[in-house]
């Protein structure tokens, strides 16, 4: 089978662009999973459009939930006024077939509530979703009265057989590979007859502000959490059994991915804004501004959003990024570029994501030349010349935008099937271009 390679193109000079980044895709397919649990309709606005959003409605639209599709071309902001209305199930329908994809929150999210099906629900999705651990999510659905086949694998493909409903009550799991395992009990706990207790009995979660994302939805929704940052148990969540309110969610853009686009203004030493950057939110992507700014660059907040300016030098940074794992990639290529060694920690967990994300990043940054070596929980990265060569993207979203920023400094990067990034950022490739070469009606 042929490559398909996509020149990553360089930039011949400073970036100056405004980008409109997509919704969140961890605050789209949560609202999904609310709004299906509701007891009446509600509205999910400005989602995210991607392979993972889509598998998401398609799987809750397997399971009887009403997802109708409507666009607003008079509203403003990010998603051009589009908005998904759900309309509740009542009772959850089985048998239905859902694909998980490689999308973690759908494999994580959706047996849960398939648990609440009248009948059995078969989960199966790419081959790479067979490697990645389900396990907390199996063990914990089986403690609280589900019944699970499995083959035996603690993974995919599975069936959850539902009947309809859930005692719930007190688990206990080891959370320290995915905080997925955690939220996805959250989600549907409500539902429960028990409600759900939570204790993590691993190490520590990784990803924490996601759970902190899943308890501010889930409160929103009129559910009653109890949670360790608000002072309660360490390492144990609570959700009261009761019914979830329909609500008007709005999707904030999605912060992760406006990693690339900044990297670019550092990279070039230029400037880029986001539009719409929220000054509050519990997204993991919000820490870019304090990272980005140890590493040589600065940003201020305008009327149109979040604007971040590069210095010219990249230094190299010291980061825990136990809470941010997502950003490791772009964090990562940046890092290759800098004037100084870098090291990354605390993201061990990046071995079970998309791809093994560390080793991946290392083999290659290292075949362009770099000096990229992986410790028991990171990354050392101490920079070199680079040259071209191709970038392969292990069918990882995050790994592709990285390449993309490589090749921004370093001429003749060719990077392995781009179309990956489709997973939460659609149309990348256009954005890059414009990026470099803003559309001249841009910001009209």
């Amino acid at each position: 089978m042929t490559e398909t390679l996509w020149p990553a193109p360089v930039a011949t000079a400073a970036v100056d662009a405004t980008v409109t980044i997509p919704g969140s895709k961890s605050v789209t397919n949560r609202a999904l999973v609310l709004a299906a649990l509701a007891s009446e309709p509600g509205w999910v606005r400005r989602p995210l459009r991607s392979r993972d959003s889509q598998l998401m409605a398609d799987g809750l639209r397997a399971l009887g939930v009403g997802i109708e599709e409507q666009v607003n071309n008079s509203s403003g902001g990010s998603g051009g006024g589009e908005a998904w209305r759900v309309i509740p199930a009542g009772q959850l329908r089985g048998p239905a077939q859902v694909d998980v994809g490689n999308a973690g929150t759908v494999m994580r999210f959706l047996p849960p509530l398939a648990a609440l099906a009248d009948g059995p629900v078969h989960f199966d999705g790419d081959p790479r979703s067979y490697e990645r651990p389900q396990h907390g999510v199996i063990e914990s659905l089986r403690a609280l009265g589900a019944r699970i086949d499995d083959g035996g694998r603690g993974g995919f493909p599975l069936t959850v057989h539902g009947t309809g409903a859930l005692d719930g009550g007190t688990v206990e799991l080891d959370a320290s590979s995915s905080s997925q395992f955690v939220s996805a009990l959250l989600l549907s706990g409500a539902r429960y007859n028990q409600g759900v207790e939570i204790r993590n009995i691993g190490g520590p979660v990784p990803s924490l502000p996601h759970i902190r994302m899943t308890v501010d939805m889930l409160r929103l929704a009129g559910v009653q959490v109890d949670a360790p940052e608000d002072g309660g148990e360490k390492d144990v969540w609570r959700v009261t059994p009761g019914a979830l309110l329909g609500r008007d969610i709005v999707v904030e853009p999605d912060l992760s991915n406006a990693a690339p686009f900044f990297a670019a203004a550092l990279v070039t030493g230029g400037r880029v804004t986001v539009r719409d950057w929220p000054r509050h939110t519990t997204q993991p992507g919000d820490a870019l501004r304090g990272i980005y700014a140890q590493m040589g660059g600065s940003h201020r907040f305008t009327d149109e959003g979040l604007e971040f300016t590069g210095s010219g030098r990249i230094h190299g940074i010291e980061v825990d990024l136990h809470d941010v794992g997502e950003l490791t990639p772009v964090i990562a290529a940046v890092a290759a570029l800098a004037d100084s060694e870098s090291h990354l920690y605390g993201i061990a967990h990046l071995r079970l994501h998309e791809t093994d994300r560390l080793a991946a990043l290392a083999k290659e940054i290292n075949d362009l030349g770099g000096d990229v070596s992986e410790t028991e929980d990171g990354l050392r990265i101490r920079p070199r010349p680079l040259k071209g060569g191709v970038f392969h993207t292990y069918e990882d979203h995050r790994i592709a935008t990285a390449a993309a920023v490589i090749g921004l400094a370093v001429p003749g990067v060719q990077v392995e099937n781009v179309a990956t990034t489709a997973k939460t950022l659609p149309d990348f490739p256009q954005m890059w271009a414009d990026l470099l070469d803003p559309p001249a009606a841009a910001g009209v």
